[in-house]
């Protein structure tokens, strides 16, 4: 796990919903049912994802959630740091409160292009590809089934 738990169900909720509403509002109960997301949990997630601007939120008839950007303009880079603030992948990987080029812990040199990848990767993954990804794993797995 290289993210929290929040982090996570932040990422697999918003690609569930940009492969199947990203268009339009879509209930809760309806995005999570047919998955392992917890429904109560994945609440807060997203009223979490709504207060940084990532979803829209309407409530009563009609309601639901709905991506506040179309998939595409959307990065896991936002979704992290809405969920764990920003600059939080630049942590020390060892957990030292002083880690940089000056003042380098023991790990520093050899985390630094690793942390440099998962930034690049961060900011060059949207959920458009997410959903994508998603999608077709999902149709794999279905063509693996054993037909009855």
């Amino acid at each position: 796990m290289i993210f929290s738990g929040s982090t996570e169900y932040a990422i697999r909720g918003l690609a569930e919903l940009a492969g199947r509403a990203p268009k339009r509002k879509m209930l809760l109960d309806d995005l999570v049912r047919g998955t392992d997301l917890p429904r109560d949990f994945l609440a807060k997630v997203f009223q979490k994802l709504v207060k940084g601007g990532l979803l829209n939120s309407v409530k009563g008839r009609g309601g639901g959630f709905s991506l506040a950007r179309a998939p595409h303009e959307i990065t896991l880079m936002q979704v992290l740091e809405v969920m764990e603030g920003p600059q939080c992948y630049d942590h020390c990987v060892v957990g030292l409160d002083v880690c940089s080029d000056t003042q380098p812990c023991p790990q520093h040199d050899l985390y630094k292009p690793i942390r440099q990848r998962l930034k690049q990767y961060l900011s060059t993954t949207t959920l458009a590809d997410m959903a994508a990804s998603l999608h077709s794993k999902q149709a794999w797995r279905r063509s693996r089934l054993p037909v009855a």
